[in-house]
C-alpha cells in the first residue's frame, strides 16, 4: 500500500455491520462466476500489481465483490460512491475491515 493509501482509513456508517457485510459477499461471490474465475486464473501471477485504481460506483454487496476481486489481482484501490441511496452500509463496513480506503455511507450529504 503506497502512502498515500495508508494514510486513508475509511468512513462508514458503522463498522460493527462488517460481519453481515462479509456473509452477503460470501453469498454474492457465488453468484458471480466470471469474477470469481478471473481470481482463480490470474490471482498468482498479479497482473493489477502497480495499478492504482479510485472508484465511484454504487457501492453495494455486489460491487465489494468487484472491490475484492481487483485487490486479489495486484490493485491497490480507494472506492467511494456514485449514489448517496444505493450504498450499503454492511457492504462498505466489510471492505472497510479489509484495509481497502472507502468513504461513504447512506444518506451522505454532498459536504461529506
Amino acid at each position: 500500500m503506497s502512502e498515500v493509501t495508508s494514510k486513508l482509513k475509511y468512513k462508514v456508517a458503522d463498522i460493527s455491520l462488517a460481519e453481515w457485510g462479509r456473509k452477503e459477499i460470501e453469498i454474492a461471490e457465488n453468484e458471480m462466476p466470471g469474477l470469481m474465475a478471473l481470481r482463480e486464473k490470474y490471482a498468482a501471477s498479479q497482473p493489477l500489481k502497480g495499478a492504482r485504481i479510485a472508484g465511484c460506483l454504487h457501492m453495494t454487496i455486489q460491487t465489494a465483490v468487484l472491490i475484492e476481486t481487483l485487490t486479489a489481482l495486484g490493485a491497490e484501490v480507494q472506492w467511494s460512491s456514485c449514489n448517496i441511496f444505493s450504498t450499503q452500509d454492511h457492504a462498505a463496513a466489510s471492505i472497510a475491515t479489509t484495509g481497502v480506503p472507502i468513504c461513504t455511507r447512506k444518506g451522505e450529504i454532498e459536504a461529506e
